[in-house]
């Protein structure tokens, strides 16, 4: 079972300006959020080590976390199971645990309107501390924020297979799922426009930071599940999409490339004579024919390397129908890209953004370094429904929609009910003022006078609806929970439940 999840972090700006101080923006942006659960729960950072490296090794430093009170100011959990909080200067959302690509498109797309209620909930209280929240990915002053993907993969495979195989189709990917940009960045070759935002600030192959020397394949070992039977895998390299059909094609075809690979497959041929310049020059090869030159000496457009990884999934065997249909979606992108981008104006982020603007700059006679234009790129991504760019397309009926408005309403309150994300919230509703923390692979309870009972979460494919609604339902206490939870062996396992104080 294929586990998926991401995480946003949201570009902020403040109506005051050089006088406002983004962490504290972003601290009272998401404070704001009028649909917090009652409990206040903390955010539980025990089991969690972003020192730790997938090519077996700890980097030295210690991770800060934070006191009680400034936990409850940084973490959100939330009723659908996700986690609102802020990371360095970004207010940030991860989508709960998710077991298909359009659970984490629906859920994905429930953040954008936690982020807009978080908007409008600060407007009404403080009218003169407004914010605008941008789905982007940078700030046009060299500053990139990131968008990050997880999947869970099976330990046994060597990280060196994954990195061989995968980097050649993250660097190529961008052709469909780059979210546009203005101009270069981190003092890259200049361009006008570009397919990606975040292919300018890839300066390596294979590391673990995610702010500066910035890898292609992220190599933080942390799989929040059993340790010696998982891996996450942590994609930084990718855009926001406001866009639905991209979103939902990168998580579904990483998914079977992924899958792919735990099953023996190899991609190490399609490997690249250096990625990173390929990944510069793809973003900007906005007719997307650009020949780029394989470690094997052959040449190959980004297109005849997605070909190849799309290829390679269709012949593969047992497709659900769900990826049928995103090897459907896939083929007929790179179809359509290969006869004419333009074709594309409604569904892909970076050819609807080019459109729009072309169509400005010829109507008012303007170039690319019109200060007009560098605001458009920025009002794209703009979550607000009533002044985004994104949505007035959509109101148009100019970007095509893969969900609904009801099914993402529903994901802001709702977790999926495939995976443990529904017991996390279910019991966030049920018992909130029982839940003294939470995290991705535990629950903190309050059960007696100053005592607290850790549960384990490590397996993401329980806790699922059909697995624990009932327990939890007949559960009037937290006692009677994890007594029924150790009699019933076959949702969470409960025998490594733990009384911490």
């Amino acid at each position: 079972m294929q586990i998926y999840g991401t995480e946003t972090e949201f570009g902020i700006a403040s109506r005051q300006g050089r006088e406002s101080d983004p962490v504290a923006d972003s601290l009272f942006l998401i404070n704001h959020y009028p649909r917090l659960p009652a409990s206040q729960a903390l955010w539980d950072y025990d089991g969690e080590s972003p020192l730790s490296d997938s090519r077996g090794f700890e980097v030295n430093g210690e991770s800060e976390r934070p006191d009680p009170e400034y936990n409850r100011l940084l973490n959100k959990p939330l009723y659908n199971g996700g986690r609102l909080y802020v990371d360095g200067a970004h207010p940030e959302y991860a989508t709960p645990e998710c077991s298909s690509p359009r659970e984490v498109l629906i859920h994905e797309k429930a953040g954008e309107q936690i982020a807009v209620e978080c908007v409008r909930a600060v407007s009404r209280v403080s009218p003169g501390r407004g914010f605008i929240v941008y789905k982007n990915n940078t700030d046009g002053k060299g500053n990139s924020y990131g968008y990050h993907e997880n999947y869970l993969c099976s330990r046994q495979v060597p990280f060196k297979r994954l990195t061989d195989s995968l980097i050649p189709f993250f660097v190529t990917r961008q052709i469909f799922a780059g979210a546009g940009k203005v101009g270069a960045e981190n003092r890259t070759d200049p361009a006008s426009f570009q397919i990606a935002q975040r292919s300018d600030f890839f300066e390596t192959l294979v590391g673990l930071n995610t702010m500066s020397k910035r890898p292609i394949m992220n190599t933080r070992d942390e799989p929040h599940a059993v340790r010696g039977t998982h891996r996450r895998i942590h994609v930084i390299v990718g855009d926001s999409n406001m866009a639905e059909l991209p979103t939902y094609v990168k998580i579904g075809a990483t998914g079977i490339i992924l899958d792919m690979i735990e099953a023996g497959a190899s991609f190490s041929s399609l490997a690249l004579a250096d990625p990173i310049e390929a990944m510069q020059r793809i973003s900007r090869d906005l007719r997307v024919t650009t020949p780029l030159r394989l470690a094997d000496g052959r040449d190959l457009t980004a297109i005849e390397i997605q070909r190849a990884y799309l290829k390679a999934a269709q012949e593969s065997v047992g497709h659900t129908a769900d990826r049928a249909d995103v090897l459907r979606q896939w083929t007929r992108i790179l179809d359509a890209l290969e006869r004419d981008p333009l074709s594309l104006v409604a569904e892909l982020d970076w050819v609807a953004k080019y459109a729009m603007i072309v169509t400005y700059m010829d109507r008012k006679g303007c170039g690319w370094d019109d200060p007009r234009i560098r605001m458009m790129d920025f009002q794209y991504h703009d979550v607000r429904p009533e002044k985004g760019l994104y949505f007035a397309l959509l109101r148009q009926k100019r970007m095509a929609r893969l969900v609904s408005d009801e099914d993402v309403s529903r994901a802001e309150t709702e977790a999926p009910k495939g995976t443990r994300a529904y017991f996390r919230s279910a019991c966030l509703k049920k018992f909130p003022k029982e839940v003294h923390a939470a995290s991705w692979t535990s629950l903190l309870f309050n059960t007696e006078k100053r005592t607290r009972t850790k549960l384990p979460l490590l397996d993401p494919s329980r806790g699922t609806e059909q697995l624990t609604k009932d327990i939890v339902e007949s559960s009037d206490t937290v006692a009677i929970l994890l007594s029924k939870l150790a009699e019933s062996s076959a949702s969470i396992p409960a025998s490594e439940v733990a009384v911490v104080s």
